[in-house]
């Protein structure tokens, strides 16, 4: 039996609606980047998700954003599948 990978996997929870971050996104200037819209009275913000997906969310005062890091089982999302590369499109995270 084979030892199981595992890869970190981050993601963004904005208004309930679930992101896995793309590999290398630097977590840290992404919480500064939605952290500046809001203070800013609100501004898009992008990044990308798994799957090469570029996402743009609109960020204000009202906005709900939770980041998560998880140690996950390598898969084949982690090969860039390009077919549902995040699963289910409306799967939802359980943030619970």
């Amino acid at each position: 039996m084979g030892s199981v990978q595992t890869t970190m996997r981050t993601y963004a929870m904005i208004d309930g609606v679930p992101y896995a971050l793309a590999q290398g996104q630097d977590l840290a200037e992404l919480k500064r980047t939605f952290e500046a819209a809001m203070k800013s009275g609100g501004a898009f913000v992008d990044f990308t998700a798994e799957g090469d997906r570029k996402i743009s969310a609109l960020v204000s005062a009202a906005t709900r954003v939770v980041f998560a890091v998880a140690t996950v089982e390598h898969d084949e999302r982690d090969a860039g599948v390009p077919d549902f590369p995040n699963g289910d499109p409306y799967e939802f995270w359980d943030a619970t």
